[in-house]
């Protein structure tokens, strides 16, 4: 009896006991096997490989999202604030009401302007030949004074001049862009000139005359500071023919995602059939293609990320092809088989981990200072990086948002962990008889 107990006993003791999960042994070994010896070297370029990988993808996916939400963000600033979120136009006869339609409308809740508007496209040229400035086409807007000053885009973006007296200078707002491109300033001539003018017995005659130049604004986006005039609204029903009547009003919200709810009011309030386009209808092709552009760079560069992680599958599972003498020498001093996989899981992840949270850095540290960064690479290249004639803004903008990046971070770091989890699992079930058989 007392044999069999010893015997039990023994039988016991060289049976392995289960260790504490992610015990101190297990993060020395991982941490051992991540500094690689001379005859490691190729396993130590791979992993290095891996971790650049993983580094550049994740600060590049931080870096391309910021950047396609600032231009999201700034355009949307822009379009809008220019433009409005709401256009009603009318049915039925001219808008010659529109005053006490506009002061309807901006009684609503929510409605921070309404604004009657004449729209007409012209030609604006330099009075004086001798300056050599060529022409532009414009489209020029008339409106009142008390609206135009309430308009934050260009009101609070006056680079020369002033809108002081707007309406009874006979003078005209235009961007600082435009001024550029016919070496005229604030307080000079501008002439324009609109095909649809004097109707005369032989026909109808182009419509000329010079304009004071009141003020000059710059918004940032140079589709519009290089193609925007800015008149007073009586003046523009003249020029362009509108007797007594108006274009169309302008409904600038606090809510822009809640025009449908605004629409039925404005309709119910108008007091005349009237026909309403929202900022999402009018600009859905463009907000769209930048929504698509933006998926498929996202998933563009996934990529980087999954073959990063592919090449820490490729790295561990020729560390384990090496280290297989040392897992069977682990296995018979009583390793399990889970401190084996935890082992190489660690050995693995580190560098996810790592290369995820320097490249999360990085992607940050750029995103914040992208326009320096801008900058200085025009500097040293001598190359204008961001041509604003043709991404229409003026300075690169990056809006980082604490959604997508904390989803980046997460996919990077699951990416990496998925991926040590096969080599880890071939590695714990090694067997230590074929592993040192030869050994």
């Amino acid at each position: 009896m007392k044999f069999e107990f010893g015997d039990n006993k023994a039988q016991q003791m060289t049976e392995p006991t289960a260790t504490r999960p992610f015990a101190a042994f297990e993060w020395m070994l991982s941490l051992r096997y991540l500094r690689a010896r001379r005859r490691e070297g190729f396993i130590s370029v791979i992993a290095g490989f891996s971790f650049l990988g993983i580094m550049l993808g994740v600060a590049t996916l931080i870096i391309v999202m910021a950047v396609m939400n600032g231009f999201r963000k700034e355009l949307l600033d822009k379009i809008l604030g220019l433009n409005g979120h709401i256009l009603v136009q009318p049915l039925d006869r001219p808008l010659t009401d529109y005053d006490d339609v506009a002061a309807r409308i901006a009684k609503i809740p929510g409605v921070i302007l309404a604004a009657p508007f004449v729209e007409g496209q012209a030609l604006a040229s330099s009075p004086s030949a001798l300056t050599g400035a060529s022409a532009s086409g414009v489209l020029v807007r008339g409106m009142r004074a008390a609206d135009l000053a309430r308009l934050g885009t260009i009101a609070k973006n006056i680079k020369e001049g002033t809108l002081e007296g707007f309406d009874g200078a006979q003078g005209v707002a235009i961007g600082q862009r435009l001024g550029d491109q016919l070496s005229l300033r604030a307080g000079q001539n501008i002439t324009l000139v609109s095909p649809r003018g004097v109707v005369t017995p032989m026909g109808v005659t182009p419509r000329v005359k010079s304009y004071k130049i009141a003020a000059e604004f710059k918004i940032g986006m140079s589709e519009y500071d290089s193609g925007f005039v800015f008149m007073p609204l009586k003046e523009a029903q003249i020029y362009f023919n509108h007797d007594k009547d108006v274009s169309a009003i302008e409904v600038y919200v606090q809510n822009p995602d809640d025009v449908d709810r605004y629409a039925a009011q404005i309709k119910q309030v108008a007091g005349r059939p009237v026909f309403t386009v929202d900022w999402r209808r009018k600009n859905s092709a463009f907000f769209t293609a930048l929504q698509v552009e933006r998926n498929v760079m996202f998933l563009i560069l996934t990529l980087i990320v999954l073959v990063a992680a592919l090449n820490i599958v490729s790295g561990l599972i020729m560390l384990v092809k090496d280290k297989s003498p040392d897992i069977a020498i682990m296995r018979t001093m009583g390793a399990t088989q889970g401190s084996i996989m935890r082992i190489f899981v660690i050995t693995g992840a580190a560098i996810g981990v790592v290369g995820t949270l320097i490249g999360f850095v990085a992607g940050t540290v750029v995103c914040l200072n992208i326009e320096s960064i801008r900058e200085f690479l025009a500097w040293l290249l001598h190359v204008d990086v961001f041509n604003s004639e043709i991404y229409f803004l003026s300075k690169l903008p990056a809006e980082m948002s604490v959604g997508e990046t904390a989803s980046v971070v997460v996919l990077a770091l699951t990416l990496s962990l998925l991926a040590t989890l096969y080599p880890a699992w071939r590695a714990a079930r090694l067997d230590p008889v074929e592993a040192l058989r030869y050994e």
